[in-house]
């Protein structure tokens, strides 16, 4: 017995050791002939399968990415003829992400020419009708599948194993054998292995003796940040238009290499749902292609047929809809592609039980993930000609529809915003837009514009995702709005799922002219990769350089400079020289004299490496503006930056802001929990930044008296957007601002205090609008807008808004509304438009447009020796704000030079 024991204790602890697929299995232990994902198939002995490689069967654990990348190469060797391995990028963990195609030998052979030959049938300025139908004819039908973008949609990962080993092992399948001969397959197995890495250490580091099914248990509840984004907690779904992200730049690369014709993005949805597939529900964006949407339609057709027959439950029309141009399934769209999301409910690790009782195996929407891809690419083989086809004469409906078009050529001016102008340009190339910067003024659209300027021809392959992304308004179908205020006029949810605004020129703030003409005009192709060119002026000046302040560059410059330690200055206003050169508020100050000897050299370089134009003045005298030595032009201080990092922060807005200072403008972030700043010594940081997030729970009046203490001795306290109503507000005391309930409808309802015996007035309800009126809260939030683009008036007076234009565009998120704040604690700096002026972009309800007139999107708060500077909205968002950049920049680097902390 006592042996037996100490033997039992002895393997337990070994399990503990182990692979953790050794540790707790309850739901692996059913016969092979039940973990089948094809019945009936029969598979090639020299094709490694799931079990032959990892020592498990598919579904029986969730795959890491080293096994995943174990598999695939291991099913590269077994078969080189049909299988092509590609490393397409790398991750910031350093994860490599691949793709492989498989097909026939021969296509795999060809594989180079279908790109060439995809490309050809892309651009018919090249490819006569002709020579099209031939290509046609002779070309493979190709399907794209995307895997587990959201890293903790755990299911397609194995689903992409099972749909390649069955490709290549399955022997005598109709199915396979038509798909091999007629279609080119892509598979990304995994788009965020570091999410995903994040989520299966966290699930196997906390599971027992058993996977627990129950929603409460800690295996079905992830930690923050979850395993849905990457490292910089992106949710690279919705990166595709920014293409802020390694792992987004390398798909687009891919996917413009060879321009798959169906591509479909496989995810998980809540666990008690059952599958989506296509069609898509409303709202559609207008400038997809009837062809597309009806080639969804096939494909939904198809893999309704597949369920029927092994009786999975789905849903279409519902929820998911093709309106953003920055997803995995929309995006293509744009190139000709009919594309698609995929949704299957979610056991979110081994097993998940259900509402009704049921327990879904994770076996189970890996087969449902995996019976999809086959119906999918079965549609793409049966209807090759047609897909092809319809991909050349979506080309040729662009160039056709943008020579039409009032809003043919966009022109960007050579304007002062060189960075954000360059970056929204190659930003364009890199989607595949041809973009041209004239070597040579010309005359368009009633203006004369100078050399540098960009034009953008929507005549050609490309031309509608130039339109979707450059038009300042597209809009939803007029039905669908329709039915969506009726439903807000029932109480009701609405359906919008995402932002309804995007246009890029108002995300950068910058000008964009648009006309009917079509130009001729010298000048070359931007590249993706052309780098912003610096310049020094006067490089060997005796007394000072100055960077004029404004766009990224000199915001790349002033980081740079920080930390290596060069002595400058910001002005706080404009000011002019004695030689009339003119400065604008904000411009940085390199003194010579303050400096080292090699300082000409250490600003030539930084220079070539921000593409900051500098110039250098051999004179300090100011006829206009803040001198030198003025208080007006304070010295630049490289400040420690904290970042409230865990729950409450959004890891969404924590990400996006860390990645911003981090990756764009190149500055550390120290990330700290949450819940320090309440009680920790926080004098080692000159700034802290509380990302959106509900704090109030989290630090109370604990933490808001820490941070009180804090900002009086000298730090800057940071808020972005849901982050504000913490700091505003009586509770804590850090801003004298106050969140608004929605407007009152006055004089709707008597008096309903009930008597000591529970009644009330009597009362007369006229009709049903009279009854909602009556059962409104009275003090209740405004309505939730889902995401549109408002116009922003910018105080032009303040150092906290040096360099920034008079007018910029945020989104708008959310139902967060503040009455101004006063003179005698503040400033608004920034407040939204009024009336009209105010929607820039996207829809806004009515209630919530009046309401948010002339309200505030920036305020400052001095406090003892600190600050408080709060955004009401996240101008973080998802990194694609570019244009309100340098707001954020002042508020961390300005607002740091402006304190003053006991030195």
């Amino acid at each position: 017995m006592t042996i037996k024991k100490l033997f039992t204790v002895s393997a337990l602890a070994t399990a503990l050791m182990l692979a953790p697929a050794t540790m707790a299995a309850p739901y692996s232990d059913t016969p092979d002939t039940q973990r089948q994902m094809w019945p009936g198939a029969t598979y090639k002995q020299s094709i490694p399968s799931v079990k032959d490689v990892l020592g498990y069967n598919t579904g029986d654990r969730i795959t890491s990415h080293p096994d995943m990348l174990r598999y695939f190469e291991a099913l590269a060797e077994a078969a080189p003829n049909q299988v092509k391995l590609v490393k397409y990028a790398q991750t910031w963990e350093g994860r490599d992400l691949i793709y492989v195609a498989i097909g026939s030998p021969e296509h795999i052979a060809n594989l180079d020419a279908f790109s060439e030959n995809m490309n050809r049938l892309a651009d018919p300025r090249e490819t006569s009708k002709a020579d099209a139908k031939k290509l046609i004819q002779s070309t493979p039908s190709s399907v794209w599948l995307e895997h587990s973008v959201h890293g903790n949609e755990i299911s397609s990962t194995d689903a992409a194993m099972m749909t390649a080993y069955h490709l290549l092992a399955a022997q005598n399948d109709p199915l396979v054998n038509k798909v091999m001969d007629n279609t080119l397959v892509f598979i990304d197995p995994l788009q965020n292995p570091d999410g995903r890495s994040r989520f299966i250490a966290n699930y196997y580091s906390m599971v027992g003796l058993e996977d627990s099914a129950d929603r409460l248990s800690v295996d079905q509840n992830e930690p923050w940040p979850r395993g849905r984004s990457n490292h910089y907690l992106f949710d690279m779904n919705r990166d595709w238009l920014a293409i802020t992200q390694p792992e987004t730049a390398g798909r687009i690369d891919a996917l413009n290499h060879y321009k798959p014709t169906i591509v479909i993005d496989l995810h998980e949805m809540g666990g008690d749902s059952s599958y989506f597939f296509v069609p898509s529900a409303s709202p559609i964006n207008p400038h997809m292609q009837k062809a597309q949407l009806d080639n969804n339609d096939l494909i939904g057709r198809n893999n309704a047929k597949h369920f029927d027959r092994f009786g999975f439950d789905y849903f279409t029309r519902e929820v998911y809809d093709a309106f953003y141009p920055g997803y995995g399934d929309s995006w293509p769209t744009f190139y000709g592609a009919s594309a698609a999301t995929y949704e299957v409910a979610s056991t979110r690790g081994m097993a998940y039980r259900t509402t009704d009782g049921h327990v879904a195996l994770f076996r189970e929407p890996v087969q449902k993930h995996f019976v999809a891809s086959m119906a999918t690419l079965e549609t793409a083989a049966d209807n090759r000609e047609k897909i092809l086809g319809d991909f050349y004469q979506y080309s040729v409906n662009a160039i056709d529809m943008g020579k039409k078009d009032d809003e043919r050529t966009f022109i960007i001016p050579a304007t002062t915003d060189r960075a954000g102008s360059h970056r929204l340009a190659t930003l364009m190339a890199q989607h595949g837009v041809e973009v041209t910067q004239a070597s040579e003024a010309f005359k368009a659209c009633g203006n004369r514009y100078s050399e540098g300027a960009y034009i953008i021809d929507t005549a050609q392959p490309r031309g509608r995702f130039v339109k979707t992304t450059f038009t300042q308004q597209v809009d939803m179908s007029a039905d669908f709005i329709k039915e969506q205020e009726r439903r807000r006029g029932r109480k009701l949810r609405d359906q919008i799922y995402d932002v309804t605004a995007w246009s890029l020129p108002l995300l950068f703030n910058i000008e964009t002219v648009s006309c009917d003409d079509g130009l001729s005009v010298k000048g070359s192709l931007v590249a993706a990769d052309d780098k912003l060119k610096g310049n020094v002026e006067n490089a060997d000046a005796s007394v000072a350089y100055i960077v004029p302040w404004g766009d990224a560059a000199a915001g790349r410059f002033l980081t740079a400079a920080l930390r290596e330690g060069i002595h400058l200055k910001s002005a706080d206003e404009a000011f002019t020289l004695d030689d009339k050169r003119a400065f604008p508020a904000g411009s940085l100050i390199i003194e010579v004299k303050a400096n080292d000897g090699d300082i000409q050299q250490r600003i030539e370089g930084i220079a070539a490496d921000t593409g900051a134009l500098v110039t250098g003045v051999d004179t300090s005298w100011v006829v206009d503006g803040p001198s030198f030595g003025s208080r007006g032009t304070p010295r630049m201080v490289a400040p420690k930056i904290a970042m409230a990092w865990d729950s409450p922060t959004s890891s969404l807005s924590a990400g996006s802001t860390r990645f911003i200072l981090e990756r764009q403008f190149n500055y550390p972030v120290t990330a700290i929990r949450s819940d320090m700043l309440a009680s920790r010594n926080l004098n080692h940081y000159q700034v802290i930044i509380l990302p959106s997030g509900f704090y109030q729970g989290a630090l109370g009046e604990r933490g808001a008296a820490n941070l009180k203490s804090w900002v009086n001795q000298g730090g800057v306290l940071i808020t972005l957007g849901s982050a504000t109503a913490f700091v505003a507000g009586s509770e804590a005391g850090l801003l004298d601002a106050s969140m608004e309930y929605a407007l009152n409808q006055d004089g709707m309802s008597p008096d309903e205090t009930a008597d000591h015996r529970g009644h009330v007035d009597g009362s007369l309800i006229k009709d049903k609008s009279h009854l909602i009126q009556r059962i409104e809260n009275e003090k209740r939030s405004p309505d939730y807008v889902a995401g549109a683009l408002a116009n922003v008036e910018v105080d032009q007076e303040h150092w906290l808004t040096a360099g920034v234009n008079p007018n910029v565009v945020s989104m708008v998120v959310g139902n967060d509304i503040y009455a101004p704040i006063k003179l005698d604690a503040g400033k608004n700096l920034a407040w939204f438009k009024g009336g009209d002026e105010l929607l820039a972009s996207g829809y806004l309800w009515k209630e919530n447009q009046k309401q948010m007139a002339y309200k505030p999107y920036l305020m400052y708060q001095p406090s003892g020796n600190g600050m408080v500077i709060s955004f009401t909205q996240d101008p973080s968002s998802r990194a694609f704000m570019d244009g309100l950049n340098v707001m954020m920049l002042n508020a961390v680097f300005r607002g740091a030079a402006h304190a003053t902390p006991y030195r």
